[in-house]
């Protein structure tokens, strides 16, 4: 589904490097989680499959397509994308903007609407919710509009990076949730950043973990915690290990 081949990102001509040598691939249906703190270079690979970052060398394959094929506004509207920052119109209505991707594509306002109100069934959000405007919503409820907007084309793949980031704890574990539910309904292969690690152990069927541009380590979650292949790894998570030691889980 998609595959990172001895990639590289430089911006500076090859004086340094924001992902270095990183190979991997990620297979249809899995939900993999790119874990990292800030500058690790996660969120880079992330906006590599959507062809949003062109990598430096190496190539990024996604559906047997790769290089200027991934940089087509048509390839990029068929992945969907959520962020932490998910730019919601605030003059549009809910239903117009999880329809925004069906009007680029020229789709009929019946048709639009429909789609854009079975999306938003999906994600759970009540009857009603469709014809409010952002403001009306919780800061949860606008993240649900977010992921149905990113569904809404039917895609297969979703990219999502740090999309709780600036929610509070209880409904982070709600939307948590919610990803895992639509992953094991739809079948979309789904790539996930954050920095935080029970969200990664929440989540994930694979880690991929990153530290200053470099791969560290791709497994489970259970291959992390119990066979780190590195110093940052074992260290990284030494603390969630004793904690699930302690609560009977490992």
């Amino acid at each position: 589904m998609i595959r990172f081949e001895d990639v590289g990102k430089s911006y500076d001509g090859g004086q340094s490097f924001a992902v270095r040598h990183v190979s991997f691939q990620i297979a249809k249906g899995e939900t993999l989680v790119l874990l990292g703190s800030s500058g690790s270079g996660k969120s880079t690979l992330l906006k590599m499959i959507n062809g949003l970052i062109a990598p430096s060398h190496g190539a990024v394959t996604v559906r047997d397509r790769s290089g200027q094929q991934l940089q087509s506004v048509q390839m990029r509207r068929s992945i969907g994308y959520v962020s932490q920052g998910i730019a919601l119109f605030p003059f549009m209505r809910v239903w117009e903007n999880v329809a925004l991707p069906l009007r680029l594509a020229g789709l009929p306002i019946e048709e639009r609407k429909r789609k854009a109100t079975e999306a938003l069934r999906l994600v759970e959000l009540p009857e009603g919710v469709e014809d409010r405007l952002p403001s009306e919503l919780s800061g949860g409820q606008q993240q649900r509009v977010g992921v149905a907007r990113a569904l809404v084309t039917g895609t297969d793949i979703l990219l999502m990076d740090e999309p709780f980031g600036a929610l509070d704890a209880i409904t982070r574990e709600s939307l948590q949730a919610e990803v895992a539910r639509l992953k094991e309904k739809l079948g979309v292969t789904i790539v996930f950043v954050t920095h935080d690690l029970f969200e990664a152990l929440a989540l994930a069927d694979r880690i991929v973990v990153m530290h200053e541009g470099n791969m560290e380590q791709i497994g489970t979650a259970d291959e992390m915690l119990h066979q780190p292949a590195t110093d940052f790894v074992r260290e990284l998570f030494e603390k969630p290990a004793k904690l699930l030691k302690v609560g009977g889980r490992a």
